[in-house]
């Protein structure tokens, strides 16, 4: 199993420091959680039904005419490299891990590229993994780009899969509405945008025929009946959609100018996250983590991600640990 943000149970454990007492920053999520709402007790009695009104929702919010519901995108990530045969994969890397990882476990030939090097590579390549924004470095590229990669795979039978796992704060800059295309998968995420990771919910969007062998895969009942009913609430919520993603904006912008004025300028990040490249990287992660803030440290690059405080105590808690830190070690 790869390394993720999140473990908070360890880092409590590593450092003496109780689960409660914590600020965990690592992993990139909305810190502010959708209300949950009333669960029906047939949601938690009855088989899931695919007729209950949660794909129609999925539908609306990501304005395609068809989605498929899986248990969080990570379950669409290792199984899309199992519905085709062994073939060659380029990932646009830095990036979430598991994509060259799922790849690679299902016997394909896996290339990490960078944005300057698609090119040149997209002809010999069957298949290419984008995450956009991308995690951890915030890079967010041009639909005019990715249907341009898209078309060149295309000739060939390839397939362009972008992860849209961030991209909730920024929907205009999706390419979901183009995926009846062949060929072309986009995954999207439920629970960073929501707050609600813990829900594993998660949609792909492809042609219906890409969408049918994928669900073939997954198996039925996939996604738990409370979960369709949690996840129908929160995606026909358009008014709460635009609060959410206005203080994602609002808080990044602060969390921007503060990493800054502590000598500690972002490198990257979208509206969930800012990403920091600093040689010093696993120093400042000790330090932070002594004082109970939990930052997602990345080995390559040697790199640090910092999600978005919740509430004034968190921001205040964030400042004051990062003027200690300029402090001693300007």
């Amino acid at each position: 199993m790869l390394e993720h943000g999140g473990r908070l149970a360890k880092a409590a454990r590593d450092y003496g420091i109780e689960v409660a007492d914590w600020l965990d920053l690592s992993s990139g999520l909305s810190p502010w959680a959708w209300p949950i709402p009333p669960i029906p007790e047939r949601a938690w009695a009855r088989l899931p039904e695919t007729d209950d009104g949660l794909e129609a929702a999925a539908c609306a919010y990501y304005g395609v005419p068809q989605v498929l519901p899986v248990p969080g995108s990570q379950a669409a990530i290792q199984a899309l490299p199992r519905l085709r045969r062994s073939g060659r994969v380029g990932v646009l890397s830095p990036c979430y891990a598991e994509h060259a990882e799922a790849w690679r476990r299902a016997g394909h030939r896996v290339r990490e590229v960078s944005e300057e090097e698609v090119d040149y590579f997209i002809p010999s390549l069957d298949v290419l993994v984008v995450v956009n924004p991308n995690n951890p470095t915030g890079r967010l590229l041009s639909q005019e780009t990715l249907l341009a990669w898209h078309a060149r795979l295309r000739e060939r039978g390839g397939w362009l899969v972008v992860d849209e796992a961030f991209m909730d704060t920024a929907p205009h800059a999706s390419v979901a509405q183009q995926a009846d295309r062949s060929g072309l998968i986009v995954l999207r995420s439920f629970g960073k945008f929501f707050g609600l990771a813990g829900v594993r919910l998660g949609f792909s969007v492809a042609e219906p025929r890409l969408l049918q062998l994928l669900a073939e895969h997954v198996g039925p009942w996939a996604v738990s009946g409370p979960t369709r009913v949690l996840g129908q609430a929160c995606l026909i919520d358009f008014a709460g959609h635009g609060r959410q993603i206005q203080r994602c904006q609002q808080a990044a912008e602060r969390l921007v100018h503060t990493l800054t004025q502590h000598g500690l300028a972002p490198s990257g990040g979208c509206a969930l996250f800012q990403w920091r490249l600093d040689e010093r990287a696993v120093q400042i992660h000790a330090f932070m983590a002594r004082r109970g803030i939990l930052l997602r440290l990345f080995d390559n690059p040697l790199s640090l991600r910092f999600g978005l405080p919740g509430d004034a105590a968190d921001w205040v808690r964030l400042e004051a640990a990062l003027a200690e830190f300029h402090k001693e070690f300007p």
